[in-house]
């Protein structure tokens, strides 16, 4: 059960489907539990590909009159949707912290946070120009106009329920598509939250689609729009393996992909940063939903100079982090999302101390509070040969490792396949412009730990994806060009 709502009805059991709220085909369901303490929060439609056909038919069908409407009078549209996400918070709040564990505070920040993105995009939605090109040659008339791709299938990862889906729909349904939607299998309850609110503000049946699904029937849904030629675009955030096999399969018939993967950000404390600023940031950037997030820093590297004087400010902030269930009004670390979460992180924590890592803080299982909860760590000495170099943590671990060099430091935190994120704190300019030239990736964060935004083009390079969100080259992302040639007019 989910206590204390004012509006229960926000808790779905049904799929959205063409403006009917509907079980799966199969008439098959899953239970969506609470990871602080695994009871039961709802049963669910387990939807299979029958599901995912139907979902694309109703999209299909509802394209050409979205596609038709003014510009106007889809923002119109968004902006009543961002009011009654606004005016739902609390409830919204409640149900995100039940699902995916993350403390109360924080889900009322992520509501505000993905409503800012519906907002965003309201605005966007009549500020889509095309170009009329310089003339060529005598009686000929060039212009390039941008038009919506079609029908958009969004798959969204259970760490941000409400924000990721928000930043999917949002700009989609602005440019005039259509969109099937599945949310992660551990949070779906609050994207179909999300799916009624839309209902309510008047989005037109079949124009947004929502499908839940378990992990093994979820792949067999989503193989369904990699199929269907209709499906235009993927868009997606969530693990790199996964975003290869996406990019693989649609190939055939080449869709347009945003793909937002794994990241392995660096934090880099130079010798002359405001200390007191980098553990802030750090903080802000590490300890978010519990490390729990794609642009958290995985590798925080220190100047050897600072190095034990920043790692006893860390230590002490970090081991002052409250951990609790999401119920609890005092908790600032809530569970992690599951069984296997836990697994990895005490994984890596463990293979670092066997590789002469030091525990300051934290380093272990918090089994007195349930089974998901794990300690906010600290670890100083980490070394290249550790896991935390080659694969991401997810969770609130933070390991400390000494540099020397500026261009030394900035080769060690290339040295990976990912691109998603990287920050660095200094308070020399000129060092800079130079980092943040020479970073391997998508979004750098300068003395910033908290970079999202809705105005700001969020994404990766290398094995971290690519493709924007939020900005207006997001909305580019669900848009194609149309050159049209006109003779015969000398």
């Amino acid at each position: 059960m989910i206590e204390l709502l004012t509006r229960s009805d926000l808790v779905r059991d049904a799929n959205l489907i063409g403006g009917r709220w509907l079980p799966s085909a199969s008439g098959r369901t899953f239970a969506v539990a609470n990871p602080a303490n695994g009871d039961t929060l709802a049963r669910i439609p387990d939807s299979h590909a029958a599901d995912a056909r139907a979902a694309t038919d109703a999209a299909h069908a509802a394209f050409p009159a979205w596609r038709a409407r003014l510009p106007r009078e889809r923002a119109e549209i968004l902006r009543c949707w961002h009011a009654l996400i606004v005016a739902n918070t609390e409830d919204l709040a409640r149900l995100m912290s039940s699902e995916q564990g993350k403390p109360l505070a924080e889900a009322r920040g992520e509501v505000a946070y993905g409503a800012g993105y519906v907002a965003w995009f309201a605005d966007e939605a009549a500020h889509v120009h095309g170009d009329i090109l310089p003339p060529q040659q005598r009686g000929k008339r060039m212009t390039a106009v941008k038009e919506p791709v079609g029908i958009v299938a969004a798959i969204t990862p259970w760490n941000f329920p409400l924000a990721m889906i928000a930043r999917k729909i949002a700009p989609a349904l602005a440019a005039g598509c259509v969109v099937v939607a599945k949310p992660a299998e551990d949070t779906p309850l609050t994207a179909l939250a999300l799916a009624l609110l839309a209902q309510e503000a008047g989005v037109p049946d079949g124009v947004l689609n929502v499908i839940a699904a378990s992990r093994e029937s979820g792949i067999e849904a989503v193989a369904d729009w990699l199929e269907d030629s209709r499906v235009r675009k993927i868009t997606f955030t969530g693990s790199t393996a996964v975003g290869k096999l996406l990019a693989r399969d649609s190939a055939r018939t080449l869709k347009k992909l945003s793909l937002e993967l794994g990241g392995n950000a660096p934090f880099i404390v130079f010798e002359d940063a405001d200390l007191s600023a980098a553990v802030d940031g750090v903080i802000a950037a590490k300890f978010r939903n519990g490390g729990q997030t794609c642009v958290c820093p995985n590798r925080v590297y220190v100047h050897a100079s600072v190095y034990d004087r920043f790692a006893s400010m860390l230590a002490e902030r970090v081991g002052a982090l409250k951990v609790a269930a999401a119920a609890d009004p005092s908790a600032q670390i809530g569970p992690m999302i599951n069984a296997r979460a836990v697994e990895k992180i005490a994984r890596h924590v463990d293979h670092a101390v066997e590789r002469g890592a030091k525990v300051l803080t934290g380093g272990r299982r918090l089994s007195e509070l349930g089974d998901n909860f794990y300690a906010p760590t600290v670890l100083v000495d980490a070394s290249s040969d550790m896991l935390f170099c080659n694969e991401e943590t997810f969770g609130p671990v933070a390991p400390l490792f000494s540099f020397d060099d500026e261009a030394e430091v900035i080769r060690t935190a290339n040295d990976t396949p990912y691109g998603l994120a990287a920050y660095f704190y200094t308070q020399d300019m000129r060092r800079i412009e130079r980092v943040s030239a020479a970073l391997e990736a998508g979004v750098i964060g300068v003395n910033e730990g908290a970079v999202s935004s809705e105005a700001a083009p969020f994404g990766g390079i290398k094995e971290s994806g690519y493709g924007r969100e939020g900005s207006r080259y997001g909305l580019d992302d669900y848009l194609a060009i149309k050159y049209v040639c006109q003779g015969g007019l000398a």
